[in-house]
């Protein structure tokens, strides 16, 4: 029962702590502007960066980043189980993408999984980064290294760490994914822009 209780406790934690939304907060903050009106509506630091403010962007990525890290580190610091620690990691990345705040419309997920699997097991963290940055130097797409990057941390994990994790990375990969099937669809009609690249007039999907 004590488990079961701890275990709830992690989840509205990381739901809650994930689904604070950085983007929005900074881009309010410093441009007076509600980044849902703006490209995409996404949240995420690659529609901040369309704002035309840098340091939105990068604040909104590191924002991301350490809401997944602080979920994980206090839960470690206050000694919760592996699998409350899972538990909180995975509500997190829903909080980022279903936010209660915004109506439930919320960002892709990536740097929020990120910051919780660096925390969870810096090793894959790394092994993640690694791969993202890979893709992203040989293919120059920021859609496609996402999307390498999540799904080989199950395949990272099962090669290195324990099945539990390799189910967990799993999860945190399908969220991310499915969040990004409008790009993929754009990859496959080779529609997607690359890093760099100008945006198009038209109004871009959320990414």
């Amino acid at each position: 029962m004590l488990s079961f209780l701890y275990s709830f406790i992690a989840l509205l934690y990381g739901y809650a702590l994930g689904s604070i939304p950085s983007g929005y907060i900074f881009t309010k903050h410093f441009t007076g502007q509600d980044i849902r009106t703006i490209g995409s509506g996404n949240i995420g630091a690659t529609n901040a960066l369309r704002t035309g403010n840098k340091v939105v962007a990068i604040l909104t990525l590191l924002g991301d980043s350490l809401k997944g890290v602080l979920v994980i580190l206090s839960l470690k610091i206050l000694s919760f189980s592996q699998e409350a620690l899972l538990l909180a990691g995975a509500a997190a990345v829903l909080g980022h993408i279903f936010p209660v705040w915004l109506n439930f419309k919320g960002g892709k997920g990536v740097a929020t999984t990120f910051g919780v699997i660096l925390v969870t097991s810096w090793p894959l963290g790394l092994l993640i980064l690694g791969t993202w940055t890979f893709t992203a130097v040989i293919w120059r797409y920021s859609s496609l290294a996402a999307i390498v990057a999540s799904a080989s941390a199950p395949i990272w994990s099962l090669l290195f760490l324990d099945t539990s994790i390799a189910i967990w990375a799993t999860f945190l990969a399908l969220l991310v994914l499915f969040k990004h099937t409008d790009n993929i669809n754009r990859l496959l009609a080779g529609k997607e822009p690359k890093i760099g690249a100008s945006k198009p007039k038209s109004k871009m999907d959320k990414s």
